[in-house]
């Protein structure tokens, strides 16, 4: 079976093949030559998700999925939620959306917060949705050089360190990325044959 992942970026691309059955091509958008843009107009985490999904799906046939993922924060109600990538303007800066996100906060003591990431899969028509999430708080100053967008101020439950300090792989284990890529996984695994 062929699957397409909506996405460009490779490192997602390799993690997730590792952990599919070996029968099953992963392609990402690279490989079937899409480089056009998916515009995200969605209002939740599980509209951006299927608009990508259904968008590849849609042009070319291919069974697909597609994520997107947000930090949620409660003294923000909620922001950045689906807006997290682009909290501080159209750039996508992960620098100046944790400097925006922190000023917000300043002198803030309500600090929880939870990170969200939604899969939408569309095998043969059907549509199916996967969700993971990890709940944790924003810390007042960035701290690690490891991860990726918000991650040097969010510090899951639990854990005396942000993501951008935890080893890759026990990042990975307790993310809502990860988590909603084991339960895609799964289902992949088991309805493939």
């Amino acid at each position: 079976m062929k699957l397409v992942f909506a996405t460009h970026n490779r490192n997602k691309l390799v993690e997730i093949q590792q952990m599919i059955n070996s029968h099953i091509e992963l392609v990402g958008l690279t490989e079937i030559n899409h480089t056009d843009e998916i515009e995200e107009t969605g209002s939740t985490l599980s509209e951006n998700a299927l608009i990508k999904a259904r968008a590849i799906y849609n042009l070319y046939n291919f069974n697909t999925f597609a994520d997107d993922t947000g930090l949620e924060i409660d003294a923000l109600n909620g922001a950045p939620g689906v807006y997290s990538a682009r909290f501080a303007g159209k750039e996508n800066n992960a620098h100046n959306n944790m400097k925006k996100v922190l000023n917000l906060m300043e002198g803030c003591t309500e600090r929880k917060a939870r990170f969200k990431t939604v899969i939408a899969l569309i095998i043969n028509g059907n549509e199916y949705l996967f969700e993971g999430a990890v709940v944790g708080e924003i810390i007042e100053q960035p701290i690690g050089e490891g991860g990726f967008g918000y991650d040097p101020i969010f510090k899951p439950d639990g854990y005396n360190q942000t993501f951008a300090q935890m080893d890759p792989e026990i990042k990975n284990k307790i993310s809502h990325r990860g988590m909603a890529f084991v339960k895609l996984v799964n289902f992949i695994n088991l309805n493939s044959d």
